[in-house]
C-alpha cells in the first residue's frame, strides 16, 4: 500500500484484523496440582488494553502460594506476574504504548487516576487484583479459554503463557536495547527487595540492617542495603548454602538460627549492641515477622514485612515492642509508583547502577516451569 493510502486508513480499521491467538500456556487447574502445558485462546485486547508476546518470565514464590493454597485465587487459572516481553497489538484508545515496544508487565498497576496514584505515599493503585482475587479483567471476563473453558487471570498480568493480555495501565515500556530475559527480574522480585531498601525504608548512610530470607528478593534488598550505604548487613537464613551469593552482594555477617540455642533476634540484638537500625522479613512467616521487629532497635528501629503473609493467620506478639518506638511497615513492589518507577529501574540497570545476574540461578525452556518450581522449593 502506498503511504498516502496508510495514512487515510483510520485506526479503528486495523483493530478489524486483530485475531484471536492460539499458544501454549502452563494452566494450573487446581491447587496442590502440576501446571499443564495446554494449548489456549488468547482474544484480542478490548479498549484500554494490550496483548504482549512473552519472552521472559520469572518464578517468584508467590505463584507458589497459589499453588498451596497460601494465597486463594479461583482455578483454573494461568500464574507469574514477573515478566518482560513485545507489545504484539493494542487496543482502542491505547497511546502510552504501540505493537513492537518492549515492556514490562506491572503486577500493580498504576492509573494515574485514584487516590492511591495520586498521593505521593501511596503505590497500591485501585486497579490491582491484590486482595480482592477476581482473576477477571476489568470488564468482568477473561482473555484466556482452554479447552472451552474460561481460564483465570493472576494479578492482572498472566507471564506462565506465550502471549497476555493486560489493561494499558499494567505496562511500562522500556528500553528497546534491554535483554529481557535480565530486566524480567525488575518486573517483581528484584524491584520488591530493592525498593523495601530504599523507597519503603529509606535505608541511611552508615546505618545497620537484618535481612531475614535470602531468596531472590532478599538478596535484592541487600542490594538496596548496600547501594544505599548501610555499615552492616547482616543475612538470616536456614539455608547456609545462601550465604556465599548474600556476601557477594553485599552482606557483611550471615547467621543461621539452626547454630544457636536462643532466639534468633536476641543473636542480632546482642551482635549489634542494642538491634538494627532497619529489618526486613523476605519470607513470608508470621514468627520470622515477629522475629525481625524483636531484633530492631526498641526506640527506633523500623522492620518492613516483605513476604506475602499467609491466608487465614495471624500475628500474636506482645506491643510493648511498639510501645517503646519501633515502626512496623509493609512493602508491596517495593513501594515503588510502578508506571513511573520501572522503566527508570531499567535505565539504572543498563547504566550498571545494580546487577541483576547474580539472582539469575537457572534459566530453563518454558515446557520444564514445573521443574522451575521444584527448584525453587528445594532451595536451589
Amino acid at each position: 500500500l502506498c503511504g498516502d493510502f496508510k495514512m487515510q486508513v483510520p485506526f479503528s480499521f486495523s483493530l478489524l484484523c486483530l485475531q484471536v491467538i492460539k499458544c501454549k500456556a502452563a494452566v494450573l487447574w487446581e491447587a496442590n496440582k502440576p501446571f499443564s502445558i495446554e494449548e489456549v485462546e488468547v482474544a484480542p485486547p478490548k479498549e484500554h488494553e494490550v496483548r504482549v508476546k512473552i519472552v521472559a518470565t520469572g518464578i517468584c514464590r508467590s505463584d507458589d502460594h497459589v499453588i498451596t493454597g497460601a494465597l486463594v485465587m479461583p482455578f483454573p487459572i494461568i500464574l507469574g506476574h514477573e515478566a518482560a516481553g513485545v507489545v504484539e497489538s493494542v487496543g482502542q484508545g491505547v497511546t502510552a504504548v504501540k505493537p513492537g515496544d518492549k515492556v514490562i508487565p506491572l503486577f500493580v498497576p498504576q492509573c494515574g487516576e485514584c487516590q492511591n496514584c495520586l498521593n505521593t505515599k501511596g503505590n497500591l493503585c485501585s486497579k490491582t487484583d491484590l486482595g480482592t482475587s477476581g482473576g477477571l479483567m476489568a470488564d468482568g471476563t477473561t482473555r484466556f479459554t482452554c479447552k472451552g473453558k474460561a481460564i483465570h487471570h493472576f494479578l492482572g498480568t498472566s507471564t506462565f503463557t506465550e502471549y497476555t493480555v493486560l489493561h494499558e495501565s499494567a505496562v511500562a515500556k522500556i528500553d528497546s536495547a534491554a535483554p529481557l530475559e535480565k530486566v524480567c527480574l525488575i518486573g517483581c522480585g528484584f524491584s520488591t527487595g530493592y525498593g523495601a531498601a530504599l523507597q519503603t525504608a529509606k535505608v541511611k548512610p552508615g546505618s545497620t540492617c537484618a535481612v531475614f530470607g535470602l531468596g531472590g528478593v532478599g538478596l535484592s534488598v541487600i542490594i538496596g542495603c548496600k547501594v544505599a550505604g548501610a555499615s552492616r548487613i547482616i543475612a538470616v537464613d536456614i539455608n547456609k548454602d545462601k550465604f556465599a551469593k548474600a556476601k557477594e552482594l553485599g552482606a557483611t555477617d550471615c547467621i543461621n538460627p539452626k547454630d544457636f540455642s536462643k532466639p534468633i533476634h536476641e543473636v542480632v540484638t546482642e551482635m549489634t549492641g542494642g538491634g538494627v537500625d532497619y529489618s526486613f522479613e523476605v519470607i513470608g512467616r508470621t514468627d520470622t515477622m515477629t522475629a525481625a521487629l524483636a531484633c530492631c532497635q526498641y526506640n527506633y528501629g523500623l522492620s518492613v514485612i516483605v513476604g506475602v503473609p499467609p491466608a487465614a493467620q495471624k500475628i500474636t506478639f506482645d506491643p510493648m515492642l511498639l510501645f517503646t518506638g519501633r515502626s512496623w511497615k509493609g512493602s508491596v513492589f517495593g513501594g515503588w509508583k510502578s508506571k513511573d518507577a520501572v522503566p527508570k529501574l531499567v535505565a539504572d540497570y543498563m547504566k550498571k547502577k545494580f546487577v541483576l545476574d547474580p539472582l539469575i540461578t537457572h534459566t530453563l525452556p518454558f515446557t520444564k516451569i514445573n521443574e522451575g518450581f521444584d527448584l525453587l522449593r528445594t532451595g536451589k
